[in-house]
């Protein structure tokens, strides 16, 4: 069982990256896998989810229309395309297992950050 996230660096306003989380074949058949974020002092926030069969998506208000998640089954990875990044997505993102209510959420797993920086 387990969560990896690859994908992160160093980028100017504007730019874009992507970001990917190789996840195990367990957590993937049976939960929801997410992105979340956490930037210097703040707490960790949920960034986007991808859930069930049909794969329905779910995003933080800051990121609609910028970033966009995606699950590619054959390859165990969910991915999270960033574009028109902005100052304040600077950030460690974390792939986790996640749900989505009044706002996403973690439900119990976490993989290992990587790190986001946007500067110019």
């Amino acid at each position: 069982v387990q969560l990896q996230a690859s994908g992160g660096g160093l980028v100017q306003p504007g730019g874009s990256l992507r970001l990917s989380c190789a996840a195990s074949r367990f957590l993937l058949d049976y939960y929801a896998i997410g992105w979340f974020r956490q930037a210097p002092g703040k707490e960790r926030e949920g960034v986007a989810c991808i859930i069930g069969s049909h794969a329905n998506t779910y995003y933080a208000d800051s990121v609609k229309g910028r970033f966009t998640i995606s699950r590619n089954n054959a390859k165990n990875t969910v991915y999270l395309q960033m574009n028109n990044l902005k100052l304040e997505d600077t950030a460690v993102y974390y792939c986790g297992t996640c749900g989505y209510g009044s706002s996403l959420y973690n439900t119990g797993y976490w993989g290992q950050g990587t790190l986001v920086t946007v500067s110019s």
